[in-house]
């Protein structure tokens, strides 16, 4: 993937005003493998708000889209802004969220890409998310692996699967990443792995959260075919400037863990 392309959507965001929202944004596919020509609905997420940020529940969706992207990363390297496509599913002003509709036209493995900044209540925010679908002539017979998923998008706080998000997931397989800030591993910082439906215990629960090692690196192993939010977060209080006393990130990544895929053994 062209990961040049997606650092200067995102450069663009981080120099827009836009209002940051204290809970964190997410994208996810309900679709993981899907047959070259189909919809894909890729869905916009606001929520993960209680639990010190460990919970898998919508909140309610972007009031704005101010300072947003959200683009689907082709197996060709070509970027498509899903922006202009997306449509609002809830029936009252802050409830349900935003989908847009994909049609994949190539076969191969597609990152859908979501970036957010902004300056809210005298602190600076830069929100990251990310998920995978592949595309496929024939769902059971879907095109070989491929690496690129591996490679970071620049966002400043960035989840980087070291397995493959599609057809390396399912129960009983690790699911290994990089958790990178500003390009670099973040040693000695929480992961959370966060099953749908799941709650985690308050401050940290060794069932669903890991500690990165010293190359920023964590893994974990799901029991069943559920999504699976992974989320990490990093203040920095001396990140300061004009309009605000501190700078929190905030990295999300879905994974769509299947309880059994015959494409994917």
């Amino acid at each position: 993937m062209k990961a040049h392309l997606f650092r200067a959507a995102t450069m663009a965001v981080a120099c827009a005003a836009a209002v940051v929202q204290a809970h964190d944004t997410w994208v996810q596919t309900a679709t993981t493998v899907a047959r070259t020509h189909d919809v894909v609905h890729v869905d916009l997420v606001l929520g993960n708000h209680g639990n010190d940020h460990r919970d898998f529940k919508i909140a309610g969706k972007l009031g704005s889209l101010d300072g947003t992207t959200l683009a689907v990363l082709g197996p060709d390297g070509t970027t498509t802004d899903l922006v202009p496509a997306l449509v609002d599913l809830g029936f009252a002003p802050k409830e349900g969220y935003w989908s847009a509709r994909f049609v994949a036209a190539d076969e191969g493995l597609h990152c859908v890409a979501h970036a957010r900044s902004g300056i809210r209540h005298g602190g600076r925010g830069f929100k990251g998310g990310k998920t995978w679908f592949l595309a496929a002539h024939a769902v059971d017979a879907p095109p070989q692996p491929t690496a690129e998923f591996t490679t970071p998008l620049g966002h400043p706080l960035e989840l980087v699967p070291e397995t493959h998000p599609v057809l390396g997931t399912g129960p009983g397989k690790p699911i290994a990443l990089r958790l990178l800030f500003k390009g670099k591993p973040l040693a000695d910082h929480r992961v959370s792995f966060i099953p749908r439906g799941a709650t985690l215990d308050e401050g940290f629960d060794p069932n669903y959260e890991r500690m990165t090692d010293t190359e920023g690196r964590c893994h974990y192993t799901p029991t069943e075919g559920t999504f699976i939010l992974v989320v990490a977060h990093l203040v920095k209080p001396d990140e300061k400037g004009e309009g605000y006393d501190k700078t929190s990130y905030a990295a999300t990544l879905v994974l769509n863990v299947p309880e059994r895929c015959d494409c994917c053994d």
